[in-house]
């Protein structure tokens, strides 16, 4: 789990103070004031040194946890921050002042695993990208703003996660070749591997787990960034609260991808790509539910099962594949709305 730091600054009223004290209360791990650390339950044993002594961080570490901050202005800094990990110092909390990701991404590979790097950020939006950058991310953040909503903000991005999805098996009841029509392919800037892809239906009440392209073939190349999701009219899941058309998708739209178990990751559109293609409608039977989806009519097509993925061209009554049942009610806009009544044919 990324860590939260927030440094309240001293020029705010205590009135500001305290309304930043509620918000940092439910959410953030360390909180910096007056050069004193503190958590949720008190005063932190975090000592913070602003040079590099062997003798006194030993007998510092008898004590307690050790945090030291270094200004990253070029490679001698750098070096700094490394040689505080070699020393076994707890928190390094780096403050790239003109470079952000390149100096992060070589003390992610310098020294991770000794110290826990702590990047100082202004915003939700500089948050995100030092907790993704060289893929692992910084430990954690400190945030340096006056602004109650950047707080809240970033507090949703460091510690949200995405829950994992409650899957189940369906049967299939039909699988119909249509006429042709408008699909789309969503290229994501992700790569997925077999039992991965995103959910897709027809209908709001369910979702078929279709595959990514990761399957080799003897005359199309694997392309596991992508997932051929079908008719421009189907939805896909977007987040577990929204759902999106496939028609509306486009480059830097969020979307959801899946596993067969259910763990779930946000990633973005590289590009939707709609051409006409023949299709072909599949219906299944998970319970009481009834759910369909229209894909492409095509062998590189596949559906998640439980244990692997067929081919749409392939299904036959009884298969098992893998899907989603949600809230039962409507959407407007994407967003589910459980109290309205809606038949869905």
């Amino acid at each position: 789990m990324k860590e939260l730091w927030l440094e309240i600054a001293q020029s705010l009223s205590p009135q500001e103070k305290e309304h930043f004290l509620t918000i940092a209360r439910e959410n953030v791990d360390v909180i910096i004031q007056d050069s004193q650390a503190y958590g949720r339950s008190g005063k932190l044993d975090i000592a913070f040194i602003a040079e590099l002594n062997e003798k006194k961080i030993a007998h510092l570490k008898n004590e307690g946890k050790i945090a030291f901050k270094v200004s990253i202005r070029g490679k001698e800094d750098e070096n700094e921050a490394v040689k505080a990990a070699e020393h076994g110092v707890d928190y390094i909390i780096i403050d790239c002042l003109d470079w952000r990701v390149i100096p992060l991404e070589n003390l992610i590979a310098k020294a991770r695993g000794k110290s826990k790097l702590i990047a100082e950020v202004g915003t939700a939006e500089d948050a995100k990208l030092v907790l993704e950058t060289l893929e692992l991310g910084a430990d954690g953040v400190l945030l340096k703003t006056s602004s109650p909503d950047e707080l809240a903000k970033t507090a949703k991005m460091v510690k949200e996660r995405t829950p994992k999805i409650t899957l189940m098996t369906a049967k299939i009841t039909s699988a119909k070749p249509i006429s042709s029509g408008a699909r789309v392919c969503v290229d994501t800037v992700d790569l997925m591997v077999p039992g991965e892809g995103m959910l897709i239906s027809c209908q709001s009440a369910g979702f078929f787990l279709v595959e990514a392209e990761v399957n080799e073939n003897p005359y199309v190349n694997s392309r596991p960034f992508r997932v051929n999701a079908g008719a421009a009219s189907n939805y896909a899941l977007a987040s577990m609260q929204n759902t999106r058309y496939l028609s509306e998708l486009k480059a830097g739209d969020e979307v959801l991808i899946v596993n067969r178990e259910g763990e779930a990751r946000i990633t973005n559109v590289g590009r939707s790509k709609l051409e006409f293609r023949p299709l072909i409608l599949i219906e299944a039977q998970a319970g009481d539910t009834k759910i369909k989806t229209i894909l492409q009519n095509a062998e590189t097509i596949r559906v998640v099962t439980p244990k692997t993925s067929k081919p749409v061209t392939e299904l036959k009554p009884n298969d098992e594949v893998i899907v989603y049942l949600a809230a039962k009610g409507g959407r407007h806009f994407g967003v589910s709305v459980p109290e309205e009544t809606v038949i869905e044919k």
